[in-house]
Order: structure tokens, then C-alpha cells, then sequence
């Protein structure tokens, strides 16, 4: 049934798309299969980050939620789609309670009976869900001041087909759309397919969103400037997800905030250090911070909503973020791109003399600093040609990861534009006893290779003596093989070969035209042309989607306001 719904809806799928992608193609190569590449300027970008953003809302929920992700993601798009993507709310016309009261009473029995009363009008609609508000008899058992107000999310009618044909028309279709981006770049669109799947099926599965709910809430027990809304486990299932219901002032709304008397500053602090425990100790996390999904109860409480989006993170991962924060705040350059390089998200081949120039920026950038518009456009200058041949690629661990940091920056911009991240950090890290624990850790690696190199320093003498004989007999032989990854000796020798051919066939079709008759010169001709065309594609580099790279924050409010 899902591979049939796949079949009738791939056509759908391919007319909103196809328009974009002979756009795309015919930038790599104007008349689709030869000619030179052309330049997209700006404003190019832009309309078509437009068009492809009416596309996925066409689509429906499904794509909507794969353009929320691609909004987090700039190892694979340019910063226009970026911005015009950040735009995109998650916000669908609500299902017929018609159609929505049948999942309740197949998991709950009779509305009427599993609930005191219970509003038909959803608080909100979301492309997998959508939230109603109900009473029940008895106060949710673990809720501090007993409530009896609950929100219950149920998932929408008939959307789990949808989803699974739709993730098969985009596993189908990731070969072909790799045909329009560079390699690097393919290694982050596959992560991605990868991580969407994943994600959206577990975004459809309430008894786990349940689960890392209650995990998280267990974490911050003890918190008391946090607040995670209790479960009803009574009337929650695998459809149907029932917690109490605690209103609250939305954290975008300044004004609300201001008016009640909220330090902003405070909040932002609130905030990033909730997702620090998250990450760095508790390895649980809510991996959808936006704001809709963060409020403040009247008591100064920050309260999180929607736990359908969440992940875990590897030890390993919690190591490398206190190694990077420590890092950041010593301003350690080579630090940082040791870590970002261990992590996986940075290639090792990158240039690190022009990623350390993009790391000051950025770490100034951070610290909510002024940076002189002429050091931006002299690193954007250094970069822009080059970038996106060493992008940032983001491991599929990572990825939520990343969500959650972009996501979360642009909350706490919101609360106070020059709130200082790395101050925040450090001092969390430092209160937890991460800073400690890291320099007792490089004390000992530093004193185990202190050991390694005695130890080194003894057994090195006598090969260093077997070695020297050996030279002095001739009888030492070296080995070496070359890692020609990317194929160079290969398209060394091709164009080599294509030049010996040129040579002889333009040599041929020259002698033929001068001593025998035009009509016998034309055969030569003709190949001369053709290996010509090839030598001239040989050298001729691939080239794809590329933008102007953006850092700071000045220039993405500067973009905002035009």
C-alpha cells in the first residue's frame, strides 16, 4: 500500500521539483549537457529559495518538516536558502475532530469517559499532531501544584502512510539530486537523509517522546528555575500523548516579558545553561528549542514543550563540547580545529590558516563583540572561493546537535542581543567541574607521553644502529605507495594522452590540407575537434550550488532588514 501511494504521489513530487533542478543543472553546464558553467548572483539564490520553500509547503507535512531541518543545515545550503527556510513554521490546517476523535477512542475508550471535558478546537496543529486542552477528574500525579488541566497531543489521521511514501520518493530521488551538488557537499546531504528518517519516525512514535520526556524531566528535578510538564500515563499511548497543561508567556514575546518584569538576561542564561546540562551532563536532550515551544510562567519558570524531537548524546560527543567551550574560551585556535577535525565535522585537509582567520571572527562574533565590517569582508574575500571546497560536514550524531546550538543562539539573541555565550559556558563548565577535570586530564596525557618518549628514547638506538648497517650493505630497501584520492595521476595521464592526440590529429588533418585534397582532411578535422572538446572539459572544474559564506550576527540582522 505505501509503495503504491509512493508510485502516484512520486509525479507530484517530481513537477514541483524539476523546474529547480534543470535550473541547478544548467548552472553546472548552460545547455544541460556542455557548455561553461554560469555565476548565480544573490538575488538568484534568493528567488528560488522562495520557489523551492512553496514547494515543500505544497508537499505538505512531510516536507515541511525536511525544509525545518535543511534550515539548520549550511554545509549543504547557501545562506539565502538558509534565511528564507528559517521562515518556515510547522504550521498545517488542523484534521476534522471528526477524524480525530476515532484515534482518541481507539487507544482511550469513549472521549466522554476518559476525560471531565474536553475542547474540540486544537491549541495548535502541526504537520504530525496536533494539541487540544482537556479536564480531567483527578490531578496528573506528579504535577508541584496538582493540576487538572492537560493538553493532549494526538497524532494525525492517516499521516504515518504519507510520511513512509514520502520517505521512499526521497530515498529514490537522493541519487539523482546528488548528480547536482559536489562531493563534499554529498556526504552531508546523505546524513541528512539518513537523520530525517529517523527523526520523523520517531516524531510520530508518542511512547517514546513519553519516555525521553519523563527522562528529562527526572534530570531537571532539581532545577527549580526549569520547568517540564508532567506525563498522564493513564491516558498516553503510542497515538495519544496526555501531560498537564501549564500556559506560560511565549519567550519571543519582548514585550509580554517586559511587561511582566522578566530579566531577559537572566532568561537567555536560564536557557543555555538548561541545554549545557543537557549535552555536556545529562546526554538527554529537547532537540526542538524554537520559540513556540519554550515559555515563562508567571513565577519566572522556563517551561518546555513538545519533546517529540529529542536525542541522546555519546560520551565521546560530551567530551569533545567541553574540549571545544574550553577551547573557545582560551581562544585556542588550533584547539578548536583539533576538535572540530575529532569530531568529524570539519575535513582534515582544510586549510587551517583561513579557518583560524573564520574562528576569531566567529568567537568575536560570539562574545556579542563589534567587528569592523572591513575585517568581515576581508576574511569573506579569503574565503568565499574556497570554502565550500572543505566544508563543515556534520556526522549524523551530530546533527541534532547543531539544531540545537543555531536554534537556541538565535532564542537567546532574541532575549538580549549581547548576551555572551562563551562567559555562560565557562562558567558552567567550571562550576560542574568539567575545566578542573579537563586540566587534570591533559596533565596525565602529558605525563603519559613524557613516558613514551623515555621509553622511546631506549629502544630507538639500537634500530637507528640496525639501519645504519643495513645502508652501509645495500641492502635497504623503501617502499612507498602515493594515496591519489582524488584521482590525480589519472587526469594528468588522460589530458596527456588527449594532448598527444590533439597534436597528431591537428599534425594530420595540416599535412592532408596542404598535399592532398580538403575532402581527405576533413576525417582528421573532425577528430582534432573532438579531442579538443575533450581535452577542454578535462580541464574545465565542476562546480554547484556556492554562495558568499555569512558569520556574524551583524550581517544576519543586516539581511532581515532588507
Amino acid at each position: 500500500m505505501v509503495n503504491l501511494r509512493a508510485y502516484r504521489r512520486f509525479p507530484v513530487v517530481v513537477y514541483q521539483f524539476l523546474p529547480l533542478l534543470l535550473a541547478y543543472a544548467r548552472d553546472r553546464r548552460r545547455f544541460l549537457v556542455f557548455g561553461r558553467s554560469r555565476r548565480v548572483d544573490a538575488e538568484t539564490r534568493r528567488r528560488r529559495a522562495r520557489k523551492l520553500l512553496d514547494s515543500l509547503l505544497t508537499l505538505g507535512p512531510t516536507f515541511i518538516k525536511l525544509g525545518q531541518i535543511l534550515s539548520t543545515r549550511p554545509d549543504i545550503l547557501p545562506p539565502e536558502y538558509i534565511d528564507e527556510f528559517e521562515q518556515l513554521q510547522d504550521r498545517v490546517p488542523p484534521a476534522d475532530w471528526a477524524d480525530v476523535r476515532p484515534v482518541i477512542e481507539a487507544d482511550l475508550g469513549p472521549v466522554e469517559d476518559a476525560f471531565e471535558s474536553f475542547d474540540t478546537d486544537p491549541i495548535s496543529g502541526a504537520s504530525l499532531g496536533q494539541v487540544y486542552t482537556a479536564t480531567i477528574p483527578e490531578p496528573v500525579e506528579g504535577s508541584p501544584d496538582d493540576r487538572r488541566e492537560v493538553a493532549v497531543k494526538v497524532r494525525r489521521p492517516g499521516i504515518e502512510s504519507l510520511v513512509e511514501a514520502d520517505l521512499h520518493i526521497i530515498q529514490f530521488s537522493l541519487p539523482i539530486l546528488m548528480r547536482f551538488i559536489d562531493q563534499a557537499r554529498s556526504f552531508s546531504m546523505q546524513t541528512l537523509a539518513d537523520e530525517f528518517s529517523k527523526t520523523i519516525r520517531e516524531e510520530m512514535d508518542y511512547e517514546r517522546e513519553r519516555g525521553m520526556l519523563e527522562e528529562i524531566r527526572e534530570n531537571f528535578r532539581e532545577e527549580s528555575a526549569v520547568r517540564i510538564p508532567a506525563v498522564d500515563g493513564e491516558r498516553s499511548t503510542g497515538r495519544v500523548l496526555t501531560m498537564e497543561y501549564v500556559p506560560g508567556t511565549k519567550i519571543s514575546d519582548v514585550e509580554g516579558l517586559d511587561e511582566r518584569g522578566f530579566d531577559r538576561t537572566e532568561l537567555a542564561e536560564t536557557l543555555q545553561r538548561a541545554y549545557l546540562k543537557m549535552l555536556v551532563t545529562d546526554g538527554t536532550f529537547h532537540a526542538d528549542p524554537h520559540p513556540g515551544n519554550l515559555a515563562v510562567q508567571d513565577d519566572g519558570r522556563l517551561v518546555f514543550y513538545d519533546f517529540g524531537m529529542s536525542g541522546r548524546v555519546d560520551a565521546f560527543v560530551q567530551d569533545k563540547i567541553v574540549d571545544f567551550y574550553i577551547a573557545v574560551a582560551d581562544q585556542d585556535i588550533d584547539a578548536i580545529l583539533d576538535t572540530l577535525i575529532e569530531l568529524g565535522t570539519l575535513s582534515p585537509e582544510a586549510d587551517r590558516e583561513v579557518m583560524a582567520d573564520v574562528m576569531e571572527l566567529a568567537i568575536a562574533d560570539a562574545r556579542g563583540e563589534d567587528i569592523e565590517q572591513y575585517r568581515v569582508q576581508q576574511i569573506v574575500e579569503q574565503v568565499e572561493d574556497t570554502i565550500y571546497e572543505f566544508p563543515l560536514r556534520l556526522p549524523p550524531n551530530l546533527a541534532l546537535v547543531l539544531r540545537v546550538a543555531t536554534v537556541v543562539e538565535g532564542v537567546c539573541v532574541t532575549l538580549d542581543p549581547d548576551f555572551d555565550f562563551i562567559d555562560v559556558a565557562t562558567d558552567y563548565l567550571r562550576q560542574e567541574g568539567y575545566v578542573e577535570a579537563s586540566i587534570r586530564e591533559f596533565v596525565e596525557e602529558r605525563t603519559e607521553e613524557l613516558n613514551d618518549a623515555a621509553r622511546s628514547a631506549v629502544r630507538t638506538p639500537p634500530k637507528l644502529e640496525d639501519a645504519l648497517d643495513r645502508i652501509n650493505r645495500g641492502d635497504l630497501e623503501v617502499e612507498a605507495t602515493i594515496d591519489d584520492e582524488e584521482a590525480v595521476f589519472d587526469t594528468l595521464a588522460r589530458r596527456l594522452v588527449l594532448g598527444l592526440l590533439l597534436t597528431g590529429t591537428v599534425l594530420s588533418t595540416a599535412i592532408l590540407y596542404a598535399f592532398a585534397t580538403p575532402v581527405d582532411a576533413i576525417a582528421p578535422g573532425v577528430g582534432a575537434a573532438l579531442v579538443l572538446v575533450l581535452l577542454y572539459r578535462s580541464f574545465r572544474e565542476p562546480s554547484g550550488i556556492s554562495a558568499k559564506p555569512q558569520f556574524t550576527r551583524q550581517e544576519m540582522r543586516k539581511r532581515r532588514d532588507e
